[in-house]
């Protein structure tokens, strides 16, 4: 049995409202709670999941050098990503993609076509590689910054106009705007971001273990199954 923070019980950490890793209602549901629960039914732990609330992703860092915390990591972008370890990829690839009010701005498609339009995204979110070189692109005008916690806040902001787009990770921006028929997802983005669990650096043996019981679980089919029930095609 790998070595935890309390002997037998795996601390898991992950950032609220995140659909489908974590669903934005509250409930025991979602990719990443899955996940990490056959995780500890493969190394005989027992979970134990705490959310991070907070204004700005960065945070959660800071958190894993203290202690045991795993999070969907995008370790492509991330301007931090020798200070943690990172596993094999649970998702092969995502991307950004931009929502927009259907009134504000109905027949968008392109990035040429948003040009002097503010951006509301999130405090430290890899969206903030889409949106900088925007501005400095003078693609868009600018941006919006919320606290990581208050997504909901900036979708409620571009349905009365306040901002004219969103940027966010794909599949959450999705789930996100499923029941909020003003809004559209107008483009998307290629990040080429891939998502993770992250570690404190020195934790390998924790590490390594649950590489190995992400690598059963793939060879067994069931992270494939987990992919088709939360990422369907």
């Amino acid at each position: 049995m790998p070595q935890t923070l309390q002997p037998g019980i795996l601390t898991v950490t992950s950032a609220f409202p995140d659909p489908p890793f974590e669903l934005a209602d509250g409930s025991e549901n979602g990719f990443d709670i899955d996940l990490t629960g056959l995780i500890c039914r493969h190394l005989d732990l027992q979970l134990s999941r705490q959310r991070y609330l907070a204004n700005n992703f960065d945070g959660i860092f800071d958190e894993l050098r203290k202690k045991i915390v795993r999070r969907n990591l995008r370790h492509h972008h991330h301007p931090r990503p020798c200070q943690d370890r990172a596993i094999l990829p649970t998702l092969c690839r995502v991307q950004s993609r931009v929502a927009e009010n259907r009134r504000v701005a109905p027949n968008v498609s392109s990035p040429a076509q948003l040009r002097g339009l503010t951006a509301g995204i999130q405090s430290g979110n890899t969206s903030d590689f889409v949106a900088r070189p925007w501005v400095a692109e003078d693609v868009i005008a600018a941006i919006k910054y919320y606290p990581y916690d208050l997504i909901m806040t900036a979708l409620d902001d571009l349905e009365t106009g306040k901002v004219e787009l969103v940027i966010k990770l794909f599949p959450v921006i999705s789930w996100l705007i499923k029941d909020r028929p003003q809004l559209k997802l107008a483009m998307e983005v290629p990040t080429h971001e891939k998502l993770g669990i992250a570690f404190a650096i020195a934790n390998v043996e924790l590490c390594d273990a649950v590489n190995h019981a992400l690598q059963t679980l793939e060879n067994g089919g069931e992270l494939a199954g987990l992919r088709s029930r939360w990422f369907p095609a």
